[in-house]
């Protein structure tokens, strides 16, 4: 069993344009989860990939240990849209969401775990932002910038406390994960802080907590248009805040 009493483990990766990356990450974890001696699946969900994505999952598959199950787009849809399905599907009373690229390793799940049981969270987010988030490998001084002030205006508009909303690394108990994510509008990045959002104003708890994290290229996030999406859908969920409550 887990740390933390979750009797099985559902991990959820997004993968567009993964072929390089997906291969090396999925040993990892699969190497992670047979140390850890806990039940697990995984499931990634392939987001309409144009390379050779699909192909790599289906010839890892065989010498998975642990159950991989694929989800194929035939168009991408974007990453927000592909963590939802996969963990609409997900299986395990908690489930992590992790970029493909691990660059949190995925032994911080560790931590994630533990602090879900001992402070009995709904949800654990891991964090660059904090003083003892370790940093190994930073982003570009341009990428580090927007994501500062991106940061600033989700705290200004969302009035959410989080130093770092967008780390891809983030634990949910199952009814948790599968009541905010059957309601997801983004279907892009933003889609964590609209998660975030929902959650707080549900009332569940939501912990912060520092991990280790280092850059990968390759990021899929395209700097102008993005960042214009990301914006307009803070703005949306500003609005929305003004909205009663279900």
């Amino acid at each position: 069993m887990a740390p933390n009493g979750c009797p099985k483990l559902s991990i959820v990766i997004p993968a567009y344009n993964e072929q390089f990356r997906i291969g090396g990450s999925l040993k990892k974890i699969n190497e992670f989860l047979l140390d850890a001696s806990f039940p697990a699946e995984i499931l990634v969900v392939d987001d309409g990939s144009a390379d050779l994505t699909h192909r790599v999952l289906q010839q890892i598959k065989p010498d998975m240990a642990v159950p991989l199950r694929i989800i194929r787009f035939p168009e991408n849809r974007g990453k927000g849209a592909a963590v939802r399905e996969g963990v609409l599907a997900a299986q395990g009373e908690c489930i992590l969401f992790t970029d493909a690229d691990l660059s949190t390793p995925i032994v911080e799940l560790l931590t994630l775990l533990t602090r879900l049981g001992q402070e009995e969270a709904d949800i654990v987010i891991g964090s660059r932002g904090l003083p003892d988030s370790n940093i190994t490998v930073r982003q570009n001084p341009l990428r580090q910038l927007s994501g500062k002030i991106f940061n600033r205006l989700i705290r200004l508009l969302t009035r959410m406390p989080f130093r770092d909303t967008q780390c891809g690394f983030k634990l949910f108990r199952q009814e948790v994960a599968r009541e905010l994510f059957s309601e997801l509008s983004f279907p892009g990045f933003a889609f964590d802080v609209e998660i975030l959002f929902h959650a707080g104003r549900r009332g569940y708890k939501v912990l912060e907590v520092p991990v280790t994290w280092a850059n990968s290229e390759g990021s899929r996030v395209r700097f102008f248009r993005d960042s214009l999406r990301m914006f307009s859908n803070l703005v949306r969920l500003r609005w929305s805040a003004r909205k009663p409550r279900d």
